[in-house]
């Protein structure tokens, strides 16, 4: 029973993880997404489109897309499929609903996606290794329609 416990309680930290990834993305919160990923992390987001290799590499090219306060974004990971595969490894998969709205350049993007999660525990901490996504749909929204407003946003209205 503490073998299943502990393994229950391994799981509930990679979920933890990879929350905390998705809401520093969201929020812009550089040095938490830093925290999330390992030194060498390889990444191939979107079919490989966006892809990255170590740590500092991959939060500079994430910041230089998203770091926007006219960019405003929601990820949101469900259904995770997490297995334990060693000690200190571990594998996962989430399905990602993610909603980006540009209002400086006028678009909207919606879609879903399969995350694939390697996960490395090193110094008592779970970190992203590598991750990556594929494309269930998405759509685009351009220009924005006019009735469309922004009324809320943690990084102030957009002008």
């Amino acid at each position: 029973m503490a073998d299943a416990v502990e393994t229950l309680l391994e799981i509930e930290q990679i979920k933890q993880l990879k929350y905390r990834y998705f809401r520093a993305i969201d929020c812009h919160d550089w040095a938490l997404f830093e925290t999330c990923v390992a030194e060498d992390v390889t990444t191939a987001l979107d079919s490989g489109k966006y892809a990255f290799s170590g740590r500092a590499r991959f939060v500079e090219g994430l910041r230089g897309l998203m770091d926007r306060p006219t960019l405003l974004s929601k990820h949101q990971g469900h259904h995770p499929e997490i297995e334990l595969v060693a000690p200190d490894r571990a594998r996962g998969s989430w399905y990602l609903e993610d909603h980006v709205i540009d209002t400086e350049n006028g678009w909207m993007v919606h879609g879903t996606a399969f995350y694939q999660d390697e996960y490395v525990k090193r110094d008592g901490a779970w970190q992203i290794l590598s991750t990556g996504y594929r494309r269930v749909f998405e759509t685009v929204t351009a220009p924005i329609p006019e009735q469309f407003k922004v009324i809320s946003c943690w990084f102030g209205l957009p002008e």
